[in-house]
């Protein structure tokens, strides 16, 4: 399928795959939407649930660009958080593309140019050391072969949209992921529809609908009994 480069509402980029006109990030605006559902809904309410957190275990549904992993070593640098980062997506953003994407000028943040770098660059499937505090492990699979149990404290989860992918956002996935969480294991997502929660509520989570990104009414945050 055909993918090409477009600027979004902030200035920030993303990859758009024309065939489905579906985005990796909100046209509303890349950074500012992965700002408020993953580190705002979800990042920091992790840390102000549990204040005598010293690590947290990320899993991200869809790696894709890398943007929301930035973002999150950038946060936490204001943290004592240690963080454990994996980030599963079946088909890498090619190093064409990426040299393409402008978040290191959008966030004004040139200074984290090799911890970018080395994210895109390090080996698929063993965890690399970003820096001292981040670490990273990417693996390349389908979000259907997750089989993580009890291992992880927060999830990113962006998938594609239901629209062009709804198999990603019926009970089996869900199921899926709440194995993968921690008891007290927190989700967010961008997504708001009434089947998104009833099939995460289907699976066991609590699922609470909060104020979305700009352009987005509403979002979900679903946690682990």
């Amino acid at each position: 399928m055909e993918r090409k480069i477009v600027k979004t509402g902030d200035g920030s980029t993303t990859i758009q795959i024309t065939e489905w006109n579906e985005q990796y990030h909100s046209m509303h605006g890349a950074v500012q939407e992965a700002r408020h559902v993953f580190l705002k809904m979800g990042f920091d309410y992790a840390v102000a649930e549990t204040p005598e957190l010293t690590q947290l275990n990320i899993l991200e549904i869809g790696f894709g660009t890398g943007l929301n992993a930035l973002l999150t070593l950038i946060h936490a640098e204001d943290s004592s958080i240690a963080i454990k980062y994996e980030g599963v997506e079946a088909f890498p953003v090619s190093s064409e593309e990426m040299a393409q994407l402008n978040y290191l000028e959008a966030i004004a943040a040139q200074s984290y140019a090799t911890a970018f770098e080395t994210m895109h660059t390090s080996a698929w499937g063993d965890f690399t050391a970003i820096t001292p505090n981040f670490q990273l492990k990417k693996r390349q699979q389908t979000f259907e072969t997750i089989t993580d149990q009890n291992k992880h404290d927060l999830i990113y989860f962006d998938a594609f949209g239901a629209r062009v992918q709804p198999e990603l956002w019926e009970e089996p996935i869900f199921q899926k992921m709440y194995e993968a969480l921690n008891p007290g294991g927190i989700l967010v997502t961008y997504a708001a529809k009434g089947s998104v929660r009833r099939a995460m509520l289907a699976v066991g989570f609590k699922v609470d609908r909060l104020p979305g990104p700009p352009g987005k009414r509403e979002m979900l945050r679903a946690i682990k009994g």
